[in-house]
């Protein structure tokens, strides 16, 4: 889903730090052609352009699995770690406390996030770390030749695999209940919502859980499975219309998103999130209206997307530690020594 390049000798529009959307690309995909890891990397670069950020304010992680190379396919001036299998939110919580200046942005997948890291996704939650967390969520494990996931739902039936008997886990649930502060889903096939949703996500302070369901077309996209392309589309659920405006842009609000309920969410960084209801009366600052949407979603066989949870007034895990602008990794022995005075102090007591 790679996108056509300027032509020799034509000047690339650049944005407010002087790059051009170029810039924000990676190497060419090696996934299979129309997989939706590939229109989210597309994705991920639009957003990461129009926001203007410097790519190497970046930190990219991943674990194991499709989704774990994903990374490769944007942002390639930024730094990344493709970790181990399950283990990437420690590694994230580790580089983001030692250089808090610095934004995450992390690509797992549902096996990775939902079977043998489902441990450590719970940790990264409570902790608020501050990192966009994506999961690409195929059903599948496409990458060992499409063995079930635990977000597979029950009685999916898969060639080879036989009839799955599991429930499934619920991404954005586990989210919520270990008290992430910005919960979203999305789907492959809505690339409008899946950026709007990227960038308010970026534009968080704290952990910022998008589980956009993202097709296998090799593995598990026949027509009555939940995580295709057609199932997806004739099923999606969307809570309201998502915009992202910018800081110091002057809010516009156009004239046919009057008819629903506006709300507005202000983020830390002056930014702000536009909601427009499309069921009157949604709240996703309540955090009991989300549990009860995606329950009642999970009833009904619904693809809800949209901004399901966001908690603005929650530290982050580097606020909490009040860390020194200097990453730490810079510090110097000087600044990492107490002083000799307090150490005779210390002294003093101790004997």
């Amino acid at each position: 889903m790679s996108e056509t390049l300027p032509m020799a000798g034509a000047t690339a529009n650049v944005n407010t730090v002087g790059l051009s959307k170029n810039d924000y690309r990676g190497a060419p995909s090696t996934l299979c052609q129309g997989c939706g890891h590939n229109s989210i990397s597309n994705q991920i670069i639009t957003a990461m352009y129009e926001m203007n950020v410097m790519p190497e304010d970046v930190i990219k992680f991943s674990g194991i699995g499709c989704s774990s190379k994903s990374p490769t396919y944007f942002m390639n001036r930024s730094f990344g770690f493709n970790s181990l299998h399950g283990r990437m939110p420690s590694i994230a919580t580790g580089a983001l406390f030692g250089d808090a200046h610095m934004k995450g942005i992390g690509v797992s997948g549902d096996g990775d996030s939902a079977s043998i890291g489902m441990g450590q996704f719970k940790h990264a939650m409570r902790r608020n770390v501050n990192m966009v967390y994506i999961v690409e969520n195929n059903g599948v494990y496409g990458l060992t030749k499409g063995q079930f996931s635990a977000t597979a739902e029950k009685g999916l039936q898969l060639k080879k695999q036989g009839e799955n008997p599991y429930m499934p886990v619920d991404i954005c649930s586990e989210a919520l209940i270990s008290n992430a502060t910005f919960v979203g889903r999305s789907f492959a096939g809505n690339p409008k919502q899946v950026k709007e949703l990227l960038k308010a996500a970026f534009a968080h302070n704290g952990i910022a859980v998008l589980d956009i369901i993202s097709p296998c077309v090799t593995f598990n996209n026949q027509e009555n499975a939940y995580h295709s392309y057609a199932w997806g589309k004739d099923h999606e659920e969307p809570l309201h219309e998502i915009s992202y405006i910018a800081p110091r842009n002057e809010i516009m609000l156009e004239q046919e998103m009057m008819d629903g309920e506006v709300r507005e969410v202000s983020m830390h960084d002056g930014s702000t999130v536009i909601l427009k209801n499309l069921e009157k009366g949604y709240d996703s600052t309540s955090r009991m209206q989300a549990l009860q949407v995606l329950e009642e979603a999970r009833q009904n066989n619904w693809l809800l997307t949209g901004l399901i949870y966001v908690n603005t007034e929650k530290p982050s895990l580097t606020d909490i530690y009040n860390l020194v602008d200097t990453p730490l990794n810079r510090l110097t022995e000087t600044d990492l020594r107490p002083d000799r005075a307090m150490i005779d102090k210390i002294n003093a007591l101790m004997f």
